[in-house]
């Protein structure tokens, strides 16, 4: 059976990846979470779970958050980790700074999520029109909405995503990468 595994840094990663998955995914694949403490964690742990992963039909996407790293760094030093794990076909895919900067691309959603509807009209704001950029995605979005927390935050807007969004780019191919995987399934 066809089957889509993620590995994550953290729970609110697994949270928002179900949300989204409501919207693309279509019976017939199956989907598993594996859910690290932390990136150091899912960098330290990551080569024993691939490799004692042995569905052939399984297709990994490693996700994890640039924080301050460099991103091709970040992602060429998981690609490695993939192929010491004989997984060179796992995918990786970079949050660009962290994954609230996939919120911030979608105030729409944040506002509904938070009940403040009027947080739709900042998204044309320079740091929210491109919100990869941002150093501190978390703090601005504590700043927009402070009751704001990292798992319950993620179960909330979720359900709000707009899944063709396109103003954070690891976002966009974030998603892109599950629909291709969704779609060959």
């Amino acid at each position: 059976m066809k089957e889509l595994v993620f590995l994550l840094e953290e729970d609110s990663a697994k949270i928002m990846i179900e949300g989204i998955l409501l919207k693309i995914s279509k019976s017939g694949i199956a989907v598993r979470y594996i859910v690290f403490k932390g990136k150091q964690d899912l960098e330290k742990q990551m080569i024993r779970k691939l490799r004692g992963y042995n569905n052939p039909d399984a297709t990994f996407i490693i996700l994890r958050d640039q924080d301050s790293a460099d991103c091709n760094e970040v992602k060429t030093s998981l690609k490695q980790k993939c192929t010491e794990a004989n997984k060179p076909h796992a995918i990786v895919r970079i949050a660009c700074h962290e994954l609230e900067s996939w919120y911030l691309a979608d105030l729409v959603a944040v506002g509904k999520a938070f009940g403040k509807t009027k947080l739709s009209s900042r998204q044309n704001e320079k740091r929210f029109r491109t919100p990869d950029r941002l150093e501190s995605p978390s703090k601005e979005l504590k700043l927009l909405a402070p009751e704001y927390q990292k798992t319950n935050g993620s179960r909330m807007i979720a359900p709000y995503l707009n899944i063709e969004n396109i103003r954070s780019r690891s976002f966009y191919h974030f998603v892109r990468t599950i629909k291709m995987v969704v779609e060959e399934a």
